[in-house]
């Protein structure tokens, strides 16, 4: 019995130590949710903006470009006028949205 409650404790440390391993990666998320619109490395598409030199990207909150992605923007709410689709609403969690917006930062640079 001590022995199960030995590995179980050793295993709950290890999980401790390696949560960083599991954080979220704003690259991988961004190509898999994302550059299907914002085309890969957030270079833009015919369908949506870059985020390469963005100013909206670089000067908003991290909360106001969260809000963009959890709510989108659609009819007069939509900043990018001269792209046929709206942004449409996007089902991340926040650990993914903080990493996605980390990734659209550096980008913006």
């Amino acid at each position: 019995m001590k022995r199960f409650l030995g590995l179980g404790l050793a295993f709950a440390a290890v999980l401790a130590f390696s949560a960083p391993a599991f954080a979220a990666d704003g690259a991988t998320i961004f190509k898999s949710k994302c550059s299907a619109c914002h085309g890969q490395d957030g270079a833009g598409s015919a369908m949506a903006p870059a985020f390469k030199g963005n100013a909206f990207i670089q000067n908003s909150s991290e909360t106001d470009i969260a809000q963009v992605i959890k709510n989108g923007r659609t009819g007069a709410e939509k900043k990018y006028k001269q792209f046929a689709i709206a942004m449409p609403k996007q089902t991340l969690n926040d650990d993914e949205i903080k990493a996605v917006i980390t990734q659209l930062k550096t980008w913006a640079k």
